[in-house]
């Protein structure tokens, strides 16, 4: 009877609070006044009073809007929040943090506008909520690409190069399950089955609720306590070439230098981390090796994204399922790849000029496309033919430095004929 008693005082809160946003009141008023009601109450709870509000006149879009409300209540209420908070703007992880507020109202107002069209009074309620829904999942579809990915391919590094691996894979799973659930929801959604749109559209909101909650008390004040400022500096770099959902960072300045994974050596000191996982940690008695693979090794040198050997230069080179050719900026051929040719190349044609390896007839081709790249005209040119049963695919790249420079042309062929024939998807490995 209790338990009834506190559901019906809740909701006649949550009517209250509604009604005075619908009404103008101003939203950090009503934060203060009723704190202690909004930080008891789960994001899915708010359908269980909208459809009253509906027929009392107020409108599912003006109910989204108690979504900015319960969102603050509910940053304030993550452990360390404060300190989320207090990061300097710009900082990976307060971009983090801010992102999950979005994803976090995003979740609340596609459960809100599911059920609305569950209990839509008409066919021009039902035709508005799922204008709604489409609306909201437009920003929704690029969790993944963005918040997701970041996490999986910049921030779980860090952690497993210290031998924390099992956070950032129980994290990837989850973020997998959504994946499909979101893009099972996008094709329920194409076929307008309301029962169907509600049942998928309430799991995708529960399970990103989730996600925000278990990124905000586990995985953030994990790597908070564990990150130096140089793996901070790394990770912004590399989190603006992917991208974030609904937050534009400013720049995070540091005068400290970056760091990448395969730059740490050390494991974690449990001491650092938040208590919870300590505790964790200590009761499964989980002992974290860090991985000491070294990189560079002694005979690596230093490429845009990454170390190699020459040997293993010239194995990659010769393994690409392509013909490659490289002039350099005086026309001579400098390199051509032994494996996979297409077109037959014999070592004695290296330092030759390019124009001496083709027949006279199409001399005053090669060198069009040579002036166009050196003027900066062009800087791609492409052709495809067929040879016997065979597609081939033919494209020449200018090579230019970071000052824009022209250092050469880069030919690649490719057979073609297996790519063009093949239809449909394969997604599972056969063999």
């Amino acid at each position: 009877m209790e338990l009834l008693k506190n559901k019906e005082m809740k909701k006649e809160k949550l009517k209250e609070i509604l009604k005075a946003i619908h009404h103008g009141e101003s939203p950090d008023e009503l934060v203060r006044k009723f704190r202690d009601v909004l930080s008891n109450v789960s994001p899915l709870e708010i359908p269980l009073v909208e459809q009253e509000l509906v027929k009392e006149g107020i409108k599912p879009t003006e109910i989204a809007r108690l979504c900015d409300i319960h969102v603050q209540i509910f940053k304030e209420s993550v452990a360390g929040s404060g300190k989320f908070d207090n990061l300097p703007d710009g900082h990976p992880l307060k971009t983090l943090f801010e992102e999950n507020s979005q994803i976090l109202k995003d979740a609340e107002v596609l459960n809100l506008f599911v059920n609305s069209l569950r209990n839509a009074r008409d066919e021009k309620m039902k035709a508005d909520m799922l204008k709604n829904i489409r609306f909201v999942m437009r920003s929704i579809v690029n969790i993944p690409r963005t918040h997701y990915n970041r996490e999986e391919l910049i921030l779980f590094p860090y952690l497993e190069r210290r031998g924390l691996n099992a956070v950032p894979s129980v994290l990837w799973k989850k973020h997998d399950e959504i994946r499909g659930k979101i893009k099972k929801f996008m094709k329920i959604l194409e076929r307008e089955d309301v029962n169907e749109i509600f049942q998928a559209g309430y799991d995708l909101a529960e399970s990103l609720v989730d996600m925000t909650f278990r990124e905000n008390n586990i995985l953030y004040p994990t790597v908070l306590s564990v990150f130096s400022e140089g793996e901070w500096v790394a990770i912004k770099e590399q989190s603006d070439k992917i991208g974030y959902y609904k937050v534009e960072p400013g720049e995070f300045k540091s005068d400290a230098e970056p760091v990448y994974p395969y730059q740490i050596n050390e494991g974690i000191d449990f001491s650092k981390l938040p208590e919870h996982m300590q505790k964790e940690l200590m009761d499964k008695g989980v002992t974290l090796v860090p991985d000491g693979y070294k990189i560079p090794t002694e005979n690596d040198f230093r490429l845009d994204t990454g170390y190699l050997t020459p040997e293993q230069v010239n194995l990659l080179l010769n393994y690409l399922p392509v013909d490659v050719t490289f002039i350099d900026e005086h026309d001579r051929v400098k390199f051509f790849s032994s494996r996979h040719r297409i077109f037959d190349r014999a070592e004695t044609i290296i330092g030759r000029p390019v124009q001496l390896c083709h027949p006279p007839s199409s001399v005053h081709i090669v060198n069009k496309i040579l002036k166009a790249f050196k003027t900066g005209e062009k800087d791609t040119a492409e052709f495809w033919l067929n040879v016997g049963d065979r597609f081939i695919h033919i494209q020449y790249f200018a090579v230019r430095d970071e000052d824009g420079k022209y250092s050469g042309t880069l030919e690649v062929t490719h057979d073609a004929t297996h790519v063009r024939s093949l239809e449909g998807e394969k997604r599972l490995l056969d063999w």
